[in-house]
Parts: C-alpha cells; sequence; structure tokens
C-alpha cells in the first residue's frame, strides 16, 4: 500500500473568538478534536484550545491502532473518507506466545468484514480533524492559548486563557478536560486517580522489511512482555516492544546494528531482513483510573480520565469512544433544553463509560500479567487459553469483538 501524503496544515495564530461559549474543550488532540467535530451538527458553540503548535505525538511520529468502533464513529462523524488513504489496513491479526506453535489467528471472515482494524501514524489522524474543524461554523480553534485559571460556579464555569500575551475570560457551560494523563484541569479540580505505574517500558520504533507485512498485524507474548508489529503504509511497521524498565534502557543504548540484531530475533524471519527507519524511543507504561469523570460543569475524557496498558492498542479507542457518548449525551440534553452542564447530565456520561473502561483497564492488566512471567501454571493455563481460542469459535469471535471494541453500548455516531 502507497504511503498518502500529507500537506502542511497553518493554523491561525491570532483567531478571532466570543467570550461566552456552550463549550470549552481544553486540549486540541486526537481526542479533543474528535470531540469538537462530533459536535459539528449541533448548534453548540465551541470553543477548542491547545497550548502547542506541534505536539510531541507528533515530534515523534506516534502511532495507534485504530478498532473498528473508532472507525464507524468517524464514518459516523463525516470524516474517515479523510483519513482512509492515509493510514494501514490489517485483515489478520496474528496473537501467539512467544515460541509456542499454537498461533491464534483472526482474520476478516471471523466476523463477515472486509476490515479487522487500521494502523495511523499521528499525523494522519491529526491534520484531517484540525481541517475538518476548520470547516465547522460552531467551532473556534484557539491555538496556541493556555488555560491560566478555572472557576466553576453554579450555572457557568469562567475559564481565563491567555492568547498572545493578553489573558481573557470566557464564560461557559460546560468545561471538557481532553488534555491528557498529566491533565491539569483535572487535578486543578481535586479529582484523584487509582493506578500504578508497570515495571515495565515500551520500545517503540519504525521498520521497512524486506517482505510484505501482508496488511497482518502481530500481538507476540514474551515473558519480558508484549511485542505488538503494526502494518503502515509503505510496507513500513510499527514495533511496540514492551521490556522491564533496566531491560528497555539497555536496548535503546544498543547502536544501530546491535539493536537490529535484537530486534530481528524477537520479530522473527516471516518478513525477512529488518531495516530501521529513523530513531527509537522509549516511554514507560501505567494503569489509572479516575475516581470520577464528571463534576458539575466538568467532564474528563480520554487520557485525562484514564491510562492502560498498550498491549492490544486501546488506549486512543477508549477515548475516541467516550468522546462519541459525550458527544451524545449532551446534544441529547441540549435538544429537550437541558443544562449539559448540570451534573445530574454529565452522571449519564459516566455512568456510561467509567465501568466499560475499568472493564478494558482490567483485561488488559489481566493480559500483561498472565503472558509477561514464566511461572508454569500460568504458562500452563494460558496455552490452553489459546488452544481454546483457536478452536471455539464463539470464544474466538467474542474475543475478537472485545478487542476491536464491539463488545458494550454503541455510540449512536457508530449507528448511522
Amino acid at each position: 500500500m502507497a504511503q498518502a501524503q500529507l500537506s502542511p496544515i497553518s493554523l491561525p495564530q491570532t483567531p478571532t473568538y466570543q467570550l461566552e461559549y456552550d463549550l470549552v474543550i481544553v486540549g486540541g488532540g486526537i481526542i479533543g478534536l474528535t470531540l469538537a467535530s462530533a459536535l459539528k451538527d449541533s448548534d453548540l458553540k465551541v470553543l477548542l484550545i491547545e497550548a502547542k503548535v506541534e505536539s510531541a505525538a507528533v515530534a515523534k511520529g506516534q502511532a495507534y491502532a485504530v478498532h473498528m468502533l473508532s472507525a464507524l464513529i468517524y464514518q459516523g462523524i463525516g470524516i474517515w473518507d479523510k483519513i482512509l488513504p492515509h493510514i494501514a489496513t490489517y485483515r489478520r491479526v496474528r496473537l501467539s506466545d512467544a515460541d509456542y506453535p499454537n498461533v491464534v489467528e483472526f482474520d476478516t471472515s471471523d466476523l463477515s468484514t472486509q476490515d479487522l482494524g487500521y494502523v495511523a501514524e499521528h499525523q494522519a489522524l491529526l491534520q484531517p480533524l484540525q481541517e475538518f474543524v476548520k470547516e465547522c461554523p460552531n467551532v473556534t480553534y484557539l491555538c496556541p492559548a493556555e488555560v491560566v485559571n478555572v472557576q466553576y460556579q453554579q450555572d457557568e464555569v469562567t475559564v481565563d486563557i491567555k492568547v498572545a500575551q493578553e489573558t481573557r475570560t470566557i464564560k461557559s457551560t460546560l468545561l471538557v478536560a481532553a488534555d491528557g494523563a498529566r491533565s491539569r484541569i483535572r487535578q486543578a479540580a481535586g479529582i484523584k486517580t487509582h493506578g500504578w505505574k508497570y515495571w515495565q517500558s515500551c520500545i517503540v520504533a519504525f521498520v521497512k522489511p524486506e517482505k510484505s507485512h501482508n496488511d497482518t498485524a502481530y500481538e507476540r507474548f514474551w515473558s519480558s512482555g508484549p511485542f505488538a508489529i503494526l502494518p503502515l503504509p509503505g510496507n513500513r511497521c510499527r514495533i511496540v516492544w514492551t521490556a522491564p524498565h533496566e531491560e528497555a534502557k539497555a536496548l535503546c543504548a544498543l547502536d544501530d546494528e546491535q539493536f537490529m540484531s535484537e530486534l530481528q530475533a524477537r520479530y522473527g524471519n516471516q518478513m525477512g531482513k529488518l531495516e530501521l527507519l529513523g530513531d527509537r524511543f522509549i516511554f514507560s507504561v501505567q494503569l489509572m483510573q479516575s475516581d470520577r469523570y464528571t463534576l458539575h460543569r466538568l467532564a474528563l475524557v480520554g487520557d485525562a480520565a484514564h491510562n492502560c496498558h498498550p498491549v492490544g492498542g486501546q488506549g486512543l479507542n477508549l477515548g475516541i469512544r467516550d468522546v462519541a457518548a459525550l458527544a451524545q449525551v449532551i446534544q441529547e440534553a441540549h435538544s429537550k433544553g437541558e443544562d449539559i452542564g448540570n451534573i445530574r447530565i454529565l452522571k449519564r456520561y459516566e455512568r456510561w463509560r467509567q465501568i466499560e473502561n475499568l472493564t478494558i483497564l482490567g483485561f488488559t492488566d489481566i493480559l500483561d500479567r498472565m503472558f509477561s512471567n514464566k511461572l508454569l501454571p500460568l504458562v500452563i493455563i494460558r496455552r490452553i487459553g489459546l488452544w481454546i481460542l483457536a478452536r471455539v469459535p464463539v470464544f474466538k469471535i467474542l474475543a475478537l469483538k472485545l478487542m476491536i471494541g464491539l463488545l458494550g453500548r454503541t455510540p449512536k455516531l457508530a449507528q448511522r
């Protein structure tokens, strides 16, 4: 699959904006942009605030698995046709436990679909969303701008923002925090979180294999941690290599030749010789769930509300589902003349998403702990599990639906 090129996009440095809105979204990354895009057909006045012109994810060329439900949500928004030409499609998923010969292979025939999922680099999602939002008449995109203070009141929330060395006060009915795992909005609101940092770090890099990746995604579990291979356009692949912290640091410290030798051993020979493309990066991983997703006049979405282990590529997709759910809740409330910032309304969103997210967080945690060890009883249990998945269709289809987001409540955006 040839790689379609993305053209540069320029954002207005000092856009005009009003002082009163129905909704203010803090965080102009993929999740914040998706929420603004999902509200395009509402008559809500939306302000989207982003502090940085270019994020670290753009600089590092971050890439994500995009699940089937996320694709349906983007289709419902009306932007999927702009995204699809720039991303890769995978039609098979191969699941294996180290060198154990029993491999579970999922393909499109399991669900009678054309695709099982997609892989997108950060910019391939970000740029179409930015362009789409610029065409939404009810959305103002303010970048760069910084939130310096927030005050929650009974009938409104006031947000002090700094734009071009000038501070202005914005009034809104609702504030949405889409500002990431270290959300300043969440912290300032006093919402507590629970979770833990894992003993592992992830190494990510782009490689170009000698042979075709054949639109196949791989998840191979080793005792040190999961190892994923995600197909990308131009017959490139994104690897996500999980290992204990010190081992991951040592691997990143190797020169390119030594690193590629270690990578080839872990990667396998199914695609021939590998070529390293660009730099490799390392990041630590954690599980986090906020005690609550809402307060009066405040809602959390995406990484501001939760984080999970990258196994299975669930993180971004959970955030996209959050956005679709929140957009549905507030649009339905607004159409009935209800106050979209009232905690009673926002609790509908929280009840919908908090339990579903916790289920996926628990699933990824158990998956990582079950496979990232050499304890004989667990080795036996997990290999029996793989044997069952490969041979019992009902369990195989259930596991596949869980992985690609087709279990749980489906938002209306995905039903269009």
